[in-house]
């Protein structure tokens, strides 16, 4: 199975130098909502950081495609995921994609130019368009062929059962 990585604004508001956590985020997180992914994080040897801040995630979107057109949009994705959510820094850095580039192997000052002439910008929000459209509201949505989602970070066998669901359909 492949997985291809899309963009969404959960906060399609948020300002370029992103924003507090609203009250109930807070809250949520104080009665344990983010258990379970520092479970699933812990059993896979990696750290699970929640995040300071609601950040401005459309540069990271831009640059992925960057990497998507150089065959290296999952690894880059990878990268940038482990910095934020293992090393807590803030996606809407250059810094910080300029390292992710970097690690993957791509220019990143090709990436930096390209995105900030605004090259990509048409294409993410075609494809938050298309997100909104679909019903998509929630992080991560997982699309099956273009017709079945799962919403969140579900535990490995909620994947197995609606695949079994799906190849039984078919």
């Amino acid at each position: 199975m492949d997985v291809e990585w899309r963009p969404f604004y959960l906060y399609f508001d948020t300002p370029p130098e992103g924003r507090d956590l609203p009250e109930y985020i807070k809250q949520k997180r104080a009665m344990g909502s983010e258990d379970r992914l520092r479970q699933i994080a812990a059993l896979q040897g990696m750290e699970f950081k929640s995040t300071e801040r609601i950040y401005n995630t459309r540069l990271a979107h831009e640059a992925t495609e960057f990497a998507r057109e150089r065959g290296k949009a999952n690894e880059f994705h990878k990268i940038v995921f482990r910095n934020v959510y293992a090393e807590g820094k803030d996606p809407s850095q250059w810094d910080m994609l300029r390292f992710a580039a970097e690690e993957v192997g791509l220019s990143a000052d090709e990436m930096q130019a390209d995105v900030e002439s605004g090259k990509y910008k048409g294409k993410v929000e075609e494809q938050v368009r298309w997100a909104y459209q679909i019903g998509v509201t929630g992080v991560p949505t997982y699309v099956i062929n273009d017709r079945y989602a799962i919403v969140g970070a579900q535990p490995y066998e909620v994947f197995r059962n609606a695949l079994e669901q799906i190849l039984g359909r078919a």
